[in-house]
């Protein structure tokens, strides 16, 4: 075997194949003649930045060049990072032949040989090889104090173990696998604290999926009577999307998880859809039935608009009325348009109505002045001086009453309350005169007269409280009646006056 030929084999022997191409020039560097002469060496290349840094396997030999091709210049060459060789003496030697060996706990390793170079830069080549191991180092060490994924990081330490296990390199080995050695116990910690990290947002996330399946449960167990279906089924929609938008960017939370929780979702749903399409169409039939039964009142309302029978007519509006309350709701359009037909027909028959009667007050307007001017002369009748002569005046005045005729509606309280007035005077007149004839009447004069005088200031106050209250009718119907007991009591005094 040639010179060249044991170097080449060294070589090999001592790197692994697959390395980067960034260490071959160095390897090309050191050219062997076949004769066993050996080229001048050139400088060693720069060892690459440690973010690309390759493994040692990327040293490996690559087939020899030419013996007619000549070495690079040196001079062309970049200048390589210096070495502490000093430093670098305290874990490793070379030999003059360019074998290298690392120290390591007393024992020396062989690692492999740079041939055709010097001593130290034979050393200087292995103890770049072990620095770039140790750029590795400190780049995982700034990835785990600056927090970053856990993802590859072990990988990356078992991968560094093993680099610094082929003993391919020179420096302090122990140094590097304590700092390796902490690199993992941080990282476990900082793996713990990604997932306890993972295990909060996968809770958040779990939570908020279960709220969403929790609310569409509760809406869809809601009594299908009482449920407000417009606003239900538009929250059921939201919730809807919001299962998908979480589907489509939340958080995983595993097959098996989020099928669980889908079935119980679509599971309400279902329900939901159910009860809503169940419920509309009992609503349905219970529109049309209600629907039939305010068609039959309509008819009913709309034969009786043409009615001239006004008491008979009004008394089955009523009835109508009545009936069409106590009868169940339709959809609200349809119950707005039935509802403007029945109340169409009794506006017809009301407007008839009320022509009518406007016409019989135009009629009865007429008696109306006759009657006020009997009222007036039949008030002057008062105070009785001549009880017989009143009587005869107060019949003759009652016989043109009645031959006057009807008066109108609004007025005929007020006119029959006004011609009452006098005749209850003329009837208490007459009650006492003949009071007064009897011989026990003097007697029951006094107790009469208390009596009255009592009820007039019952009256009195009646009268009081109605305008108090504002009630127009109470207040003319105990002004009546006081003024009537009124005249009793002028009466009832008179006859005590005439019994003393």
């Amino acid at each position: 075997m040639t010179h060249s030929q044991e170097s080449d084999e060294t070589l090999a022997s001592t790197t692994e194949p697959g390395s980067t191409e960034g260490h071959d020039a160095t390897i090309e560097a050191v050219v062997i003649a076949e004769e066993g002469t050996t080229a001048a060496p050139a400088v060693p290349a720069p060892v690459p930045a440690p973010a690309a840094s390759p493994s040692p396997a990327a040293f490996a030999a690559r087939p020899k060049a030419p013996a007619a091709t000549a070495a690079p210049a040196p001079a062309a060459a970049a200048a390589a990072p210096a070495v502490d060789l000093a430093e670098a003496a305290k874990f490793g030697r070379a030999e003059e032949d360019g074998h290298v060996f690392l120290i390591l706990d007393g024992e020396e390793f062989p690692v492999g040989q740079y041939p055709g170079a010097t001593k130290d830069e034979a050393l200087a080549y292995f103890v770049r090889k072990f620095d770039e191991i140790l750029a590795q180092v400190a780049l995982l060490e700034q990835r785990v104090e600056a927090k970053a994924p856990t993802t590859d990081m072990n990988k990356t330490v078992v991968h560094l173990r093993e680099q610094l296990g082929e003993r391919t390199s020179v420096g302090d080995v122990n140094t590097a696998l304590a700092r390796l050695d902490a690199l993992e116990a941080n990282i476990k910690a900082l793996a713990a604290t990604e997932r306890a990290a993972h295990d909060a947002a996968r809770a958040v996330e779990l939570a908020a999926r279960e709220a969403i399946v929790a609310e569409a449960e509760a809406i869809a167990a809601e009594d299908p009577t009482s449920i407000q279906w417009k606003v239900s089924s538009s929250r059921m929609n939201e919730l809807f999307e919001f299962w998908k938008q979480a589907q489509k960017s939340g958080m995983r939370l595993g097959r098996a998880t989020e099928e669980g929780l889908w079935k119980r979702f679509r599971s309400a749903r279902t329900v939901f859809d159910r009860h809503r399409r169940a419920y509309f169409s009992q609503l349905d039939n219970n529109n049309a039935a209600a629907k039939s039964a305010k068609e039959s009142l309509i008819e009913a309302a709309e034969e009786l608009a043409t009615s001239t029978e006004w008491g008979f007519a009004a008394g089955e509006y009523r009835r109508l009325m009545d009936q069409w309350k106590s009868s169940p709701r339709a959809s609200r359009k349809d119950d707005d348009a039935l509802w403007a037909r029945f109340r169409g027909a009794q506006d017809k028959f009301f407007a008839a109505r009320q022509a009518a009667n406007n016409a019989l007050d135009e009629e009865f307007g007429a008696n109306l002045v006759v009657k006020e001017a009997l009222i007036a002369e039949a008030e002057a009748l008062l105070p009785i001086k001549d009880l017989n002569s009143t009587k005869k005046a107060l019949q003759n005045i009652r016989d043109r009453w009645e031959e006057a005729g009807k008066v109108p509606r609004n007025d005929m309280q007020r006119v029959e309350a006004g011609l009452r007035k006098v005749e209850d005077a003329v009837r208490a007149a007459d009650e006492d005169n003949w009071r007064r004839s009897d011989p026990e009447a003097k007697a029951r004069t006094s107790s009469a007269l208390s009596q009255l005088e009592a009820t007039i200031a019952g009256l009195k106050e009646d009268l009081e409280a109605a305008e108090k209250a504002g009630d127009a009718r109470k207040v003319a119907k105990a002004t009546d009646a006081l003024a009537a007991r009124q005249l009793w009591l002028e009466q009832i005094q008179k006859a005590a006056a005439d019994f003393s």
